[in-house]
Parts: C-alpha cells; sequence; structure tokens
C-alpha cells in the first residue's frame, strides 16, 4: 500500500496545468480528441450544470473558457471531489484512500458560480430548476451531469453500513471509505486461512463495469501471492451469461476464471442477503431461488439516474432505458425533446459508457455542440461511444481494453496488443491515469 503522501491541492492544480509527462503519456487513453476548447464566442446565455463530477467540472472548465459574456452555474453540494477510477485500487490493498481525494473548489474555475445544492426537481418545460435549499433557477441551457444512483436497497437485507463491519461484505461501489473497508474485509477473509468467496454482477447498467471484474482478480491474485489460493472456494454470479459486454473480453474472463479454479454461475441474481447468517439469495430466470454460504461477498448494487432525474420529463419514456435513464441523442448527446438540454457521464441512458475515458471523449463532443446550438448551427460532432477499461487481472497486470458502438476495438497504441495482459498496462492504471484524468477535469485535454 502506497504511504506517499497526496500534495497539497494547489501543488496539484500547478502541477497538471503545466500538463506534465503523465498526462501527456496518458491522455490518449482518455481519447485525447484535439483541442479542450473551439474559438471563444460571445453570449449572455446562462448555462446551468447539475453535478460536479468528472462531467461536471470538465464542462465548466471548457465552456469557461469557449464562452464570453455567459453566465455559469455549477451546482452541488459535495465539498469533496473523488477520483473514481483508483477506488478498485483501494479495494484491493494498492492504494492508499487519500490518494483519491481533492477538494472540488480546486478544479472550478474563477467566473463560474458553484452553488452548494442539489437538484430536487427538472422543469425543463419551463426551463428552470429546484433546488435543495428552496432556490429555483432559470436556464438557456442545462447539461445534466449527475452520475448515477447507488441502489443497494433493492437487495433485501442490504445496507451499506454492513461493509466492513466483520460480516464479509464488501463493495467498492459504496464510496471511498466503503472502498477500504472492502480491503480491511478481504484481508480477514485471507487471513482466516480459507473459506467460501462470493463476487456479483449487477443486472442494470453500472458505472465502471470492469470493476467487478477486477476485485475478482484481484482477491484471486492475492491469495496466489499467499501461497494459500487452493484453500479457497471461489464463485462468480452474474444475471445474464456474460461478464462483459465486448466478446472477445467476455470469452478472455471465462476462460480464464475456469483455468483460476474460479466457479461461474449463470443467470443468477442477488436478491436478499442475511448478514448475519453469511447468507446470499440468488433468483434464478424461472424464478426460484437458492442460498448461497459465503466468506466474503462483494455486492455490486442496481444502478439509475438519480430519482429527481427519473421523476422529470428528462427520462427515457420508452425502450430499454424508460423510466431509468436520461434520455439523449447518444451521438450528439442532445436531449431529444428539448433540444437546449444536454447529458454527459453515467447518467445517460447509453449501452455502456460509463467511466472516465467515456466522459473525456463526450466532453470533446458536447462542447462543440453545445457552441454550434448557441450560434444556431447544426451539431456535428459526433460520440463513437468510445470508452475504456485498463481490465486489471492480476495485481501488476492488466489489458488495455479500448472499444466504441457494438464493442469495435478502438486501440489507442500501435504498440500495446489490445487481447494482451501487461506489466505496461498496470503502470498506467496505477501511475499514469490520475494525471490525464485531472488534466480532462480542467478541460485541458
Amino acid at each position: 500500500m502506497s504511504n506517499k503522501k497526496t500534495p497539497p491541492a494547489n501543488e496539484r492544480r500547478r502541477d497538471l496545468l503545466k500538463l506534465g509527462l503523465g498526462a501527456t503519456v496518458a491522455a490518449p487513453l482518455l481519447s485525447l480528441a484535439g483541442n479542450a476548447s473551439a474559438n471563444a464566442i460571445r453570449t449572455s446565455a446562462h448555462v446551468v450544470i447539475s453535478g460536479a463530477g468528472a462531467g461536471g467540472l470538465a464542462m465548466a472548465n471548457r465552456l469557461s473558457r469557449s464562452l464570453q459574456g455567459a453566465k455559469i452555474t455549477l451546482i452541488d453540494a459535495r465539498q469533496e471531489h473523488h477520483y473514481q477510477p483508483g477506488w478498485t485500487l483501494v479495494a484491493s490493498g494498492v492504494w492508499d484512500k487519500s490518494k483519491t481525494l481533492s477538494k472540488t473548489a480546486e478544479w472550478i474555475p474563477s467566473g463560474v458560480n458553484w452553488i452548494r445544492a442539489m437538484v430536487t426537481e427538472y422543469d425543463p418545460d419551463n426551463n428552470r430548476v429546484t433546488l435543495n435549499d428552496g432556490q429555483t433557477l432559470t436556464y438557456d441551457y442545462l447539461i445534466v451531469a449527475t452520475g448515477v444512483e447507488l441502489q443497494y436497497e433493492r437487495i433485501e437485507g442490504m445496507d451499506v453500513n454492513l461493509i466492513g463491519q466483520g460480516k464479509g461484505i464488501g463493495s467498492v461501489y459504496a464510496g471511498i471509505d466503503a472502498a477500504a473497508k472492502t480491503n480491511e474485509e478481504i484481508e480477514r477473509f485471507i487471513a482466516k486461512g480459507s473459506g467460501k468467496g462470493v463476487f456479483t454482477l449487477s443486472p442494470t447498467p453500472i458505472k465502471c463495469a470492469g470493476a467487478p471484474l477486477k476485485m475478482t482478480f484481484t482477491t484471486l491474485s492475492r491469495l496466489e501471492d499467499a501461497g494459500v489460493r487452493d484453500r479457497f472456494d471461489m464463485h462468480f454470479f452474474t444475471p445474464t451469461d456474460r461478464v462483459f459486454s465486448v466478446d472477445y473480453y467476455n470469452d478472455f474472463v471465462k476462460q480464464r476464471w475456469t483455468e483460476q479454479g474460479l466457479t461461474r454461475h449463470d443467470f443468477h441474481r442477488l436478491t436478499a442477503i442475511d448478514a448475519d447468517r453469511k447468507e446470499a439469495t440468488f433468483t434464478l430466470q424461472d424464478g426460484s431461488e437458492i442460498t448461497q454460504d459465503y466468506d466474503f461477498l462483494h455486492v455490486v448494487p442496481h444502478m439509475a439516474a438519480p430519482k429527481s432525474v427519473r421523476e422529470s420529463e428528462l427520462i427515457f419514456k420508452e425502450g430499454p432505458f424508460a423510466g431509468n435513464w436520461m434520455e439523449v441523442d447518444r451521438e450528439t448527446l442532445q436531449h431529444t425533446r428539448y433540444s437546449n438540454v444536454f447529458g454527459i457521464g453515467d447518467v445517460m441512458g447509453m449501452p455502456f459508457n460509463k467511466t472516465a475515458a467515456s466522459v473525456k471523449m463526450q466532453a470533446s463532443v458536447l462542447e462543440p455542440n453545445i457552441l454550434a446550438h448557441i450560434q444556431g448551427q447544426p451539431l456535428l460532432a459526433k460520440h463513437n461511444g468510445y470508452t475504456s477499461c485498463p481490465m486489471i487481472t492480476a495485481v501488476g497486470k492488466a489489458m488495455l481494453v479500448e472499444f466504441g458502438w457494438g464493442g469495435e476495438l478502438l486501440p489507442s497504441f500501435s504498440f500495446i496488443d489490445p487481447k494482451e495482459e501487461s506489466w505496461a498496462v498496470w503502470i498506467m492504471k496505477d501511475r499514469m491515469l490520475q494525471p490525464a484524468y485531472n488534466a480532462m477535469l480542467v478541460g485541458k485535454v
């Protein structure tokens, strides 16, 4: 585990604004797509951005440079910013959680009005949002960048407060503290010398779809490194017959787990937990149930757009994302019924595209499209579905998974085989991606 101190906020910002080597090398992993900002245009438009995560901050920084005279309002109550791609490294015992934390304020450009509240109601018919502090704001343009809502409550008996309480429950998704506590549970699991490990997938689209696989791989790796792998019974339960959306990697992971002696259970959906008895209930396709005992259980929650989005006119009305995800054109990122509303990041209804790398590509599409709309021009920038996942297959080894619509592989580096594991990709994940991510936040890549 790293013992390095996290640099002060102003030092981190100063370093990345210089765009040092780390960001330059790693930028293609976030799909570097030309200059961050187009030529600035003059406008008096009021742009409201709901959410100050990766997508919201990236757009606040980009638009603060590309729009002259505009009023930009960023709405989010969170004081801390989390580098979520690092959570799997924390939960795997590689990073200290402090490495993933910074202050939201350090990423917000001057001139952007930051309201420390949350949107509770979207009213796109009247171009306004209502906040939990009682304010109502009108806008000319709205960017929804809220991320996802974690729905642990849809698993009976599951409570995030159970994580790290010695009951064998972990979940990398529940926040940085939960990621650290998940590592503690895994350490207790290994220290027992034997036991049963159960890893799961959600039936809904999820952010960082590779995270459940990474947690499985790193736990197997830690057991192997400790020389006790043969004493542990390891299982993976998936609600479908797949573990990943791209055929090659789906087949690779399945084959590797077979080689590692892990038992996979297809068409098993986690529906209930009895934490005191250490039992998990899974529902099968025919509605029947089975109960599985465990010593360690990694829980992946259901996910959807936040309630405020789901209960608004911004939600998909029909199709596979109906009722759960924000409706946008997947190429232009413009809402299909409200032309002055756009989305970015995990909140949107798309078949995948819920990673930081997706946000980078989307930001480079969304910025020129908003500028075009302000000027009454057609929206020419198109999102190709690019997403990226450094798939950790062991502690010290990973594959660089990059793909777009239809699962088409979109490799960034000619010298890295996207179908091979390597130490070099592990180093990218461990050391280079965070500087590139930080540069993305300030709109520099």
